[in-house]
């Protein structure tokens, strides 16, 4: 088990299994020395937990958590192409994609749960780049949708 997942594994996580992609994509492609994921829903055992709109039929404290399990599914893309958490040098960059109501503007609050769990499971490794943006809808009503790129250490 890599110390990644060993952390995971202290803050009561662990890491699921890669998402299946919904269309015609990879969850993680690596180029060079990064990996970058494909948006990632908080998909919990092939099945999405909540639907519809933070600031309507979802709070943005479920929002703010399901924002967090996304950031373990892109974690999980990760390694699929990585193959060892442990090769993170450090998060570049996080984009979350929040489904708002139309008078909702708490995006980054809500992107935070994927942002905090990067900084508790790495660290300085997992201080990153942000942008929060609010849509109007995302794939199967997903309130959440987040994104990293991570540059890894030579192999």
């Amino acid at each position: 088990m890599s110390a990644v997942e060993e952390k995971l594994a202290e803050l009561g996580l662990t890491l699921p299994e890669v998402v299946p992609p919904l269309a015609a994509y990879q969850p993680a492609v690596q180029s060079g020395r990064y990996v970058y994921t494909s948006g990632q829903l908080p998909m919990v055992d092939g099945k999405l937990p909540v639907s519809g709109k933070v600031g309507g039929e979802v709070t943005p404290e479920e929002a703010k958590d399901l924002a967090r399990t996304c950031a373990l599914n892109a974690l999980a893309a990760v390694k699929s192409v990585a193959g060892d958490l442990d090769r993170i040098a450090r998060v570049v960059k996080v984009v979350g994609f929040v489904a708002s109501a139309t008078d909702f503007t708490g995006q980054p609050g809500v992107v935070n749960g994927a942002s905090e769990l990067l900084g508790a499971v790495l660290g300085d490794k997992g201080v990153h780049a942000r942008s929060a943006v609010g849509v109007a809808v995302l794939p199967l009503d997903a309130p959440v949708e987040v994104e990293i790129q991570v540059e890894l250490t030579e192999a």
